[in-house]
C-alpha cells in the first residue's frame, strides 16, 4: 500500500506557522481529516505558484461551501531534501463586493497569462519590489508609486480602488490613519515577472499586527498587478513559532 501523500512529503520534524495546527506531520493528517469531515465539498484551486531556492509559493481560492465568496490563500514551503521542512500561510476571506471592481484571483495585466514570465529579471524584479516596499511600506513615502509602478496598474485588494489614484489615494489614507504604521518584511519569494513580499504589519506599537503577503506583477521594470492576502496574528496559537 502506497504511503499516504503527507509521509511521502511532508518531514517529521516540519515546523508550522500555521496557528490553528501544531508542527509535524501528524497534525497536518489530523487538520485536513477535520477540514474534509466539516466541508465535504471544499475546493481549492492553485491560481499561481512561484519558487526561488528552497522556497515554493502557491496562490489559491478556497471555497469551504459552495456557492460562497470563499478564502484567498496564500502558502509558503520551505523544502529540504526533497521534503517540506516548514509551512507558512495567510488566509483571507473573500468580500461579496470590492473597492475596485476586481477580483481578487484573476490576470487583467498584458500578456494575460499566469505561467512564468520574463524569466532572466528575476533578480531584477526582486530588487525592484524590494526598493519599492521600503521606500512605499517602511518609509512611507507615496513617491514610491510614480517611480516604481505603471500606469496602467490593476489593483486586486478588495479595499482600495484601482489604478494609480486608487493606490495613492487609499495607501494616503491608511498611513494618515496610522501614522506609527511598522511594516517588517521576512521573506521575498521571486520567480520571472512575479515577486512576493511576506512581512509583519503593526498598525499601531505593542499592538500583535497582521501577516501579510504581497504578490505584484512586472513588465518593463514597473509594477503592473497586485494581489494580496492579510491575517490578524491571533493571541494564541497551537504552536510556539509565530506566523513569521
Amino acid at each position: 500500500m502506497a504511503r499516504p501523500v503527507i509521509d511521502r512529503h511532508v518531514r517529521p520534524d516540519c515546523i508550522q506557522h500555521n496557528p490553528l495546527a501544531p508542527d509535524g506531520p501528524e497534525a497536518v493528517k489530523g487538520f485536513g481529516a477535520g477540514m474534509r469531515q466539516q466541508f465535504p465539498d471544499a475546493r481549492f484551486d492553485v491560481r499561481r505558484a512561484r519558487s526561488e531556492g528552497d522556497l515554493v509559493l502557491l496562490h489559491s481560492s478556497g471555497v469551504l461551501v459552495p456557492g460562497t465568496p470563499g478564502m484567498a490563500v496564500f502558502d509558503i514551503f520551505r523544502f529540504q531534501d526533497g521534503k517540506i521542512a516548514e509551512h507558512w500561510d495567510i488566509l483571507q476571506e473573500v468580500p461579496a463586493t470590492t473597492a475596485n471592481g476586481n477580483d481578487m484571483f484573476s490576470t487583467l495585466s498584458r500578456p494575460q497569462t499566469e505561467s512564468p514570465e520574463q524569466r532572466w529579471f528575476t533578480a531584477y524584479n526582486k530588487k525592484h519590489v524590494t526598493a519599492f516596499g521600503d521606500l512605499l511600506m517602511v518609509r512611507k513615502d507615496l513617491a514610491a508609486i510614480d517611480t516604481y509602478v505603471a500606469p496602467e496598474y490593476h489593483q486586486r485588494n478588495p479595499s482600495i480602488p484601482d489604478g494609480l489614484a486608487g493606490v495613492k489615494a487609499g495607501l494616503g489614507a491608511y498611513f494618515e490613519q496610522f501614522p506609527q504604521l511598522s511594516v517588517e518584511p521576512k521573506r521575498v519569494i521571486a520567480e520571472g515577472d512575479l515577486v512576493a513580499v511576506h512581512s509583519h504589519h503593526v498598525d499601531t506599537p505593542g499592538e500583535r499586527g497582521r501577516a501579510v503577503i504581497d504578490l505584484f506583477r512586472l513588465r518593463d521594470g514597473k509594477i503592473v498587478e497586485h494581489w494580496d492576502a492579510l491575517q490578524d496574528v491571533p493571541e494564541t496559537s497551537a504552536n510556539d513559532n509565530t506566523m513569521f
